[in-house]
């Protein structure tokens, strides 16, 4: 007999799964991370129905913003004003006007590299196996079915009383998941 990962129901609607997420979280599980919902289509609210805190990858964005604005500015002073000075013009070796363009995209290219790879770090992308993806019910996951898994490592979870709960919040199609 295989271990077992843990617990899957499913939901109706998305109505449904939203509802039954507050009252899973009310139950005690909140956001400890060892619970997850699988919808075909974005829910609004879900991810804080679910307790889950705000996302770290604006913050990792926001770093690579100031990475990027902060090599684009060291690049041209070191290129314009130190390594190579040249006077064209009579302009000054280095200034904040004319190499605008290089600290812009700099700037832009850095944060586009922090939102992805940040949203691949944070998500632990990429996940090529997961013990759900065994079951035959899941397939419809990305279809028209909604989804709520309970890892068996959470500490709340019990066969008997997550099943329990689960049927209280109107889930239905209640099966394990082995790992």
């Amino acid at each position: 007999m295989s271990e077992v990962y843990g617990m899957m129901a499913e939901f109706k609607s998305s109505q449904h799964i939203y509802e039954a997420t507050g009252k899973i979280r009310d139950a005690g599980y909140g956001s400890s991370g060892k619970w997850d919902t699988y919808t075909p289509f974005p829910v609004h609210g879900l991810d804080r129905q679910m307790g889950l805190t705000r996302s770290h990858v604006p913050w990792i964005v926001l770093l690579g913003g100031i990475t990027g604005f902060s090599t684009g500015m060291f690049i041209t002073w070191y290129m314009n004003g130190f390594d190579y000075p040249l006077v064209v013009g009579g302009k000054p070796y280095w200034s904040m006007i004319y190499p605008f363009p290089v600290f812009y995209e700099c700037t832009i290219l850095f944060s586009a590299f922090g939102a992805f790879f940040g949203q691949f770090l944070t998500n632990m992308l990429p996940q090529h196996y997961h013990p759900v993806f065994n079951n035959e019910a899941f397939k419809r996951h990305s279809d028209d079915a909604f989804f709520i898994v309970i890892e068996a490592k959470h500490p709340l979870y019990d066969e008997k009383k997550t099943r329990t709960l689960l049927e209280q919040v109107g889930a239905y199609n209640i099966t394990l998941v082995n790992k």
